[in-house]
């Protein structure tokens, strides 16, 4: 999900914040990412850890058996110099937040299991005779070619208002 340096970079800016515990820092880049992606605690706390020995973040006192990590002012300093990277970070991640909020949309998540349904229940039975099975792939292949016509006039349309 991310290159080189760029969760650390992110769980900078989730401190910047403000402190947070490290299930609040993985909350709060899950919720960046729309929801599709979560940083593992395997990978978090490692970070949080290497953070606070490089001097860019420090543990706060225990709060029962949590610790809450903020940012330290070399954090800010180095959360500044690397802003192009985070803000092209931060960019990517709202894009693929808005594509993951389409893609739950109720009305698609709705037909995608009346689909998922429909086909369940066709094949409850076994397997249908060799025309049937075709006909399904066929009304399948016709709503994704329909979907794709959708997605491709909006795109068509968008280019031709581009000046």
């Amino acid at each position: 999900m991310f290159d080189q340096g760029q969760l650390k970079l992110l769980v900078l800016h989730v401190l910047d914040a403000q402190p947070s515990h490290g299930y609040e820092v993985i909350r709060a880049i899950a919720d960046l990412a729309g929801g599709d992606y979560s940083p593992s605690p395997g990978t978090v706390y490692p970070t949080l850890t290497w953070l606070e020995d490089m001097g860019l973040a420090e543990a706060l006192a225990e709060d029962g058996g949590r610790r809450q990590y903020r940012i330290t002012s070399e954090g800010r300093v180095q959360l500044q110099s690397r802003r192009e990277h985070l803000d092209a970070l931060l960019l990517r991640l709202r894009e693929g937040r808005r594509h993951a909020l389409a893609r739950r949309a109720p009305e698609i998540e709705r037909a995608m299991e009346n689909l998922k349904t429909a086909l369940r229940l066709r094949f409850t039975d076994g397997t249908p005779d060799t025309e049937a099975l075709h006909r399904i792939a066929a009304a399948i292949d016709r709503a994704a070619v329909e979907i794709g016509r959708d997605t491709g006039s909006r795109v068509q349309a968008a280019s031709e208002a581009a000046p």
